[in-house]
């Protein structure tokens, strides 16, 4: 299973996220901001992230950008997981070197697949739950 970085300033949201991908075997960190996530992927390697856009002290965008920066976190998986809709904001966060964006409040099922999905097409194979 994957390594996952988990970023949302919501503790009820990270929970959620961390319940949900550990249910499906995944290993789940989280940070509640950018600066908090950045600390933590300076010392850990994942195999995706999930980061909300609106947080304090630094947002998901920037994070994104700074992560894409770190050699380790080069090619890995980026998903967006926010309320945001705006079509300029999902460009900008393209541009930045996010691969994916899932809209607030999200159906388990749906994050699950959106992950399933992510590190196939990065290489990692995802073993079916049986």
């Amino acid at each position: 299973m994957a390594r996952i970085l988990a970023v949302d300033d919501q503790r009820v949201m990270r929970e959620l996220v961390k319940s949900v991908l550990e249910g499906e075997g995944h290993e789940v960190v989280i940070a509640e901001d950018g600066i908090e996530a950045m600390s933590i992927a300076r010392e850990n390697s994942f195999d995706l992230v999930l980061t909300d856009i609106n947080m304090p002290n630094m947002n998901g965008i920037s994070l994104v950008s700074k992560l894409r920066r770190l050699d380790t976190f080069a090619t890995i998986p980026i998903i967006m997981l926010t309320t945001e809709s705006a079509d300029f904001k999902k460009d900008k966060a393209k541009r930045m070197g996010a691969n994916g964006w899932l809209q607030k409040p999200f159906d388990p099922d749906r994050l699950v697949k959106a992950v399933t999905s992510s590190l196939a097409r990065a290489g990692h194979v995802v073993p079916a739950r049986s």
